[in-house]
């Protein structure tokens, strides 16, 4: 049986005390050991699964904005906003298509919580409860409330990234005004940790891949260079070194990476007159 409105309610509200006491407190937050999971946080620990299967930067992103519409009641889009290396932003991924469009309204005008947000020395979370009135961002906010939404809530990914690393926001749009709360603040502010540490995790995933893609070449590269040096010992009766020099010269002289004329030697050399 699925969870009605009044369990989701009294989840979050929960969850929203626990992490008020804990910020208040200094402590770590309470736990109902033995107590029956309630419906967020047999969502966030699903989603934990799914993220810990995740192995690229793209999956990651799916499943932190279709999360977002799960756990975040008053999210009527959501979208996820990086900021690239060279200061750029993009909207990888999206619940709907007109999450781009605001964006990128956001992107053109130079101003809007995603920006904000995204900024590795901007605020953790920005919101307005009233886009139309929001004071903070005077072009936007009037311009996104003339394309039906009334609420935005930023929050940051990657808050602890340091240049030239990517870093980003989760946007939720609700289409109500005050359709986010506090409440829906803390569990946005859950969500983005979830995902920071899974981006950070693919990054890494990425990065090895990357490095053991470069040592694969590097290896096979090695191998076919010693596969056309011995081709060349055996047909023209020179030393190691001596054909290597013949590989090197001939690679200049043709304008052909050494490499690749290694591989045509290694994998043509009964049609080739050698030099």
């Amino acid at each position: 049986m699925p969870p009605s409105a009044d369990d989701w309610t009294l989840d979050r509200t929960r969850f929203a005390a626990d992490a008020a006491r804990a910020t208040a407190s200094g402590k770590p937050p309470l736990r109902d050991h033995g107590a029956p999971l309630g419906p967020l946080a047999q969502q966030f620990a699903t989603l934990t699964y799914s993220l810990l299967d995740a192995t690229t930067t793209g999956e990651v992103l799916q499943q932190i904005v279709q999360a977002a519409v799960q756990v975040v009641p008053g999210a009527d889009l959501v979208s996820i906003t990086l900021r690239s290396r060279d200061g750029k932003f993009h909207t990888p991924v999206e619940t709907d298509p007109i999450a781009i469009e605001l964006d990128q309204l956001q992107y053109d005008l130079l101003e809007g919580p995603c920006l904000d947000v995204a900024d590795p020395e901007g605020p953790a979370v920005v919101s307005a409860p009233d886009l139309a009135t929001a004071s903070a961002w005077p072009k936007f906010g009037p311009a996104a409330a003339e394309r039906g939404m009334g609420a935005v809530m930023s929050t940051a990914l990657l808050p602890d990234v340091e240049s030239p690393r990517l870093s980003g926001a989760l946007n939720i749009y609700s289409r109500q005004q005050h359709g986010l709360d506090q409440n829906d603040q803390a569990v946005a502010l859950l969500l983005a940790t979830h995902a920071s540490l899974a981006l950070a995790h693919t990054e890494a995933v990425d990065a090895a891949t990357l490095q053991a893609e470069q040592l694969r070449r590097a290896i096979n590269s090695r191998d076919v260079i010693g596969q056309a040096k011995g081709i060349l010992m055996a047909r023209r009766g020179l030393d190691a070194n001596d054909a290597f020099d013949l590989l090197r010269r001939s690679s200049q002289d043709l304008n052909v990476k050494l490499v690749q004329l290694a591989e045509i030697i290694a994998s043509r050399h009964d049609e080739l007159d050698l030099p």
